[in-house]
């Protein structure tokens, strides 16, 4: 039997909940193209879902109304395995908000194929190269420590480890949601990351995790600002420029800041490597005042601008 209607994305992923934040996320490998498309899905303050083997999408969009419904993990899988007639060819993991988890790998997976079910996560996989990978999995997972996302990584990498798919490597996609839900389904992500096609997407992923986690300090940065706490705010503004060196938006901005509160002498050395890499900024810090984002100060802005000419 040819079954052309359901995507290929045999896999190994993990789904996981944060007992202390609640914080929930999946994350997969697969040797298909843009497998985070198919089989990621998580809302926060509801729940996370991995649909994988022979593909049925819906299970993604359906399971999540099922568990924003309050229904919880076990009925949630119960019930899309019962309307589904492919359900042997089918392996899907759900994890509700409360920490539930179901998980189900259909009789005709292929080989090999499993999963491990334990306290607020599960792991899956199909088609690997042995039927040590999803075991390696679990183990990672127990034995891991640090946040969700860095430890949905260690998963992933001691899956591929131990042989992983037995076709190779291809894509890559990791997503993960906070606890607790603002009534809004597009709030509340915390990492939203997916490699497309690559030879080494798990690695791929990783070296995009941490320009997430730099973006993410910047970001803590301007909250900080915005509180009043300026030095805290120019420390994760620091930070955040050691972790991507070379990178010019951080400390463009970090100038910016610096510049704002007439800290200039600290804002020219970092503004003169700046133009002198691209002066196309300088052209950019004309026109933010503006927008409203630095002073409009013709002395300070011809100080710095000075360092073009």
């Amino acid at each position: 039997m040819r079954l052309k209607r359901f995507p290929l994305a045999h896999t190994f992923s993990i789904i996981a909940r944060d007992p202390v934040t609640g914080a929930m996320g999946v994350a997969v490998q697969s040797h298909w193209f843009s497998t985070g498309s198919l089989v990621t899905w998580a809302e926060a303050g509801v729940g996370v879902i991995a649909t994988q083997s022979m593909v049925e999408v819906s299970y993604g969009p359906l399971g999540l109304d099922s568990l924003r419904a309050g229904k919880d993990a076990k009925l949630t899988l119960e019930e899309l395995l019962r309307a589904d007639e492919g359900r042997d060819l089918r392996q899907v993991a759900v994890g509700d908000s409360k920490g539930g988890v179901a998980t189900h790998t259909g009789k005709r997976c292929i080989a090999k194929a499993g999963h491990i079910t334990g306290d607020g996560f599960s792991v899956q996989a199909n088609m690997m190269m042995n039927d040590t990978v999803w075991p390696a999995m679990a183990e990672a997972y127990r034995s891991s420590q640090g946040t969700l996302e860095d430890r949905l990584l260690l998963v992933l990498e001691a899956a591929q480890n131990a042989g992983g798919d037995i076709r190779g490597q291809q894509s890559a996609a990791m997503l993960v949601v906070e606890g607790k839900s603002t009534g809004k389904s597009w709030e509340g992500i915390r990492v939203d990351l997916r490699v497309e096609d690559h030879p080494t997407p798990i690695d791929e992923l990783k070296r995009l995790l941490n320009i997430q986690k730099a973006y993410r300090l910047m970001n803590t940065g301007d909250d900080l600002l915005g509180k009043g706490q300026v030095a805290e705010a120019l420390e994760a503004y620091r930070n955040a420029r050691i972790m991507l060196p070379g990178q010019i938006e951080f400390p463009f901005w970090q100038a910016v800041t610096l510049a704002d509160l007439g800290r200039v002498d600290e804002a020219l050395s970092i503004f003169a490597d700046i133009f002198n890499t691209n002066p196309n900024w300088a052209e950019l810090l004309r026109r933010l005042p503006a927008a409203g984002l630095i002073k409009n100060d013709p002395e300070i802005l011809d100080q710095i601008l000075g360092l073009c000419k």
